[in-house]
């Protein structure tokens, strides 16, 4: 169906020219499609808006409702926690006989209260107030009532009034202060005697005031009322304070007792009942709101006309002068970025970008002959190095030299000096073939014994040898100088025949498609900061590192990153030096580099 369709539509705008199948397809697929939904869609728009009004406003205020429900009961929960305190009850209600017992009581409240009144955002001052004459008042948290003024009060009328009250935790404003609110809590004994007053000063704003503040975009106004119908925030903060009868909201206020919600001209006024007798109550200008909306989608549309057309002149001319040859260039940068510099770019044109172009292919072609360049370049460099470390000594010389000193050592009758000749004869046998950095994994087993047996020689019966091996890897090939070194490193660095019980174990184990070479030792290990130097790559300060790099570098350049080199240490616990390679069985060959 889909190659149908594209067949149908090349046939018929074959003979058209580029600029008009530009317009043809972007006025049927974007420009008449957009015209045409978009002044449905905001006719409809409209209507669902006027529509659903009344149940987003109701959403509005049940959420505000729950907002401001949860900050009020955050503020009560922290009150009654103070004012229900069963050690503060008892100490308040104790008869103290000695300044000490003051003291322990009041550090006990301080040690109890100082990050309780700190829990909450917006307490500007927290007090305990209590008029046991033989306590202490020190002016932090303990207070005594008095004739000093308190939030636009004194302490005294505000404690009786407290005393008085027959709430036990009331909120109220504090007169001709509308950014403070004050909560009180009687703190009582079991017995109900009055003993004291929680006091708690909040920051209006922080509590009340962000939620108050421009409801409804502007098109309304919120009032929370408390039990008694006093607001005690609103969104008009000269009304704070007052009886919701002795302002504009009586006559609302009175028809709301009938009903939740009402409709006075274009007027919608609600109630939201709280737990505790609290009220939230939203005042919205509908006539306002449904104008705005209008006013919205009547500008949405226009602006969306607009950029249609300004979008139908830009993609003209965009995408005929520069967009389709970038988007072209682009690919072929991808080309270039996956290894592909056999790429190039038709250039027709004569401006910025055909120039471009032509600078783009000129680019492909140095690079390309670049990147092979310098490939070679290094391979023969690694190559070369490696080589050269192994003929720095003459192969010739030294087996001449070990056959002179071998055929003198029969003649005198020293095994030992025998035996330590042969092994080193293998050892040198092995390490300065230089026809191949490739072997098989039973030659690199034969060289390793050869060296330990040396030392062996060397160290008699201090190191022992354990080894773990899979048969069937034995003819597997592997780079050569690759356990050696890292043996060598057990008797140099780690200084293993130092060591009691001093053991080095060899594993060679085949898992799945990969050969695993694992060395352990039990030398003086290295610190933290050795074994790091070592995993970066890095050369350590007494020479350790420099072999085992070696080793990784020489994995990468022939298994690439299925050769892996993992370096474990701990300090006078040892080392673990673990090779991981895939299992050949053809001679590997240096990967190219790009």
């Amino acid at each position: 169906m889909r190659l149908w369709i594209e067949r149908h539509i090349i046939r018929l705008t074959r003979t058209m020219k580029l600029r008009g199948k530009i317009v043809v397809f972007y006025g049927l697929v974007v420009f008449i499609p957009t015209i045409f939904f978009g002044v449905g869609a905001g006719y409809l728009a409209l209507q669902n808006v006027r529509a659903n009004y009344m149940l987003t406003i109701n959403e509005a205020v049940r959420q505000t409702s729950q907002s401001v429900e949860f900050r009020k009961q955050s503020y009560d929960l922290l009150a009654n926690r103070a004012g229900t305190d069963g050690e503060l009850i008892s100490r308040l209600a104790r008869t103290y006989e000695n300044m000490s017992e003051q003291l322990e009581s009041a550090n006990y409240v301080d040690r109890s209260f100082t990050l309780m009144s700190r829990y909450l955002p917006g307490i500007v001052d927290f007090r305990i107030y209590h008029a046991n004459a033989t306590f202490v008042e020190d002016g932090g948290l303990l207070w005594k009532p008095a004739d000093r003024s308190l939030a636009g009060v004194d302490e005294m009328s505000w404690y009786h009034s407290v005393l008085n009250s027959p709430f036990v935790l009331q909120w109220s404003n504090v007169p001709g202060d509308n950014a403070h609110l004050i909560v009180s809590r009687k703190i009582t004994n079991a017995s109900g005697n009055f003993l004291g007053a929680i006091y708690m000063l909040l920051d209006y704003d922080i509590v009340f005031g962000e939620l108050m503040d421009s409801p409804f975009t502007g098109s309304g106004s919120l009032y929370l009322l408390d039990e008694h119908d006093r607001i005690v925030a609103a969104s008009d903060r000269s009304m704070i304070g007052e009886p919701a009868s002795d302002t504009a909201l009586s006559k609302l206020w009175a028809s709301v007792d009938r009903a939740e919600s009402i409709m006075d001209g274009g007027d919608y006024f609600t109630v939201r009942r709280l737990n505790g007798e609290w009220k939230v109550a939203a005042l919205i200008q509908m006539r306002h709101l449904e104008n705005q909306s209008a006013v919205t989608v009547y500008s949405n549309v226009a602006i969306t006309v607009f950029f249609l057309f300004l979008s139908t002149f830009l993609v003209l001319i965009v995408l005929k002068n520069v967009v389709l040859r970038i988007r072209k260039l682009g690919d072929r940068m991808s080309d270039i970025a996956e290894g592909d510099f056999d790429v190039s770019v038709q250039s027709r044109s004569r401006d910025e970008v055909g120039d471009l172009e032509i600078m783009f292919n000129q680019m492909t072609g140095r690079l390309g002959n670049l990147v092979d360049m310098l490939s070679s370049a290094k391979l023969k460099e690694k190559e070369s190095s490696f080589q050269a470390l192994q003929a720095q000594i003459n192969p010739h010389f030294i087996y001449n030299s070990l056959s002179l000193l071998q055929w003198r050592a029969l003649d005198q009758g020293d095994q030992i000096q025998v035996e330590t000749i042969e092994a080193l004869t293998t050892f040198y046998r092995f390490a300065l073939d230089n026809k191949s950095n490739v072997t098989l994994i039973r030659n690199e087993l034969e060289h390793v014994r050869a060296y330990l047996d040396i030392q062996q020689l060397r160290y008699p019966g201090r190191v022992r040898a354990h080894w773990e091996l899979d048969e069937d890897v034995l003819d597997l090939y592997s780079i050569k100088l690759i356990l050696q070194p890292i043996v060598e490193n057990a008797y140099i660095h780690g200084r293993i025949f130092t060591r009691p019980d001093a053991c080095i174990a060899i594993s060679i184990k085949r898992c799945n498609n990969e050969v695993r070479f694992q060395v352990r030792d039990n030398g003086i290990g290295m610190d933290p900061f050795t074994l790091a130097l070592i995993r970066n790559g890095e050369k350590a300060g007494n020479g350790n590192g420099f072999g085992l790099s070696n080793i990784s570098e020489r994995l990468h350049l022939y298994f690439g990153e299925a050769g892996k080199l993992k370096i474990e240490s701990t300090p006078e616990a040892g080392t673990v030096v673990t090779i991981g390679l895939p299992a050949c069985t053809d001679k590997p060959h240096i990967q190219r580099e790009g």
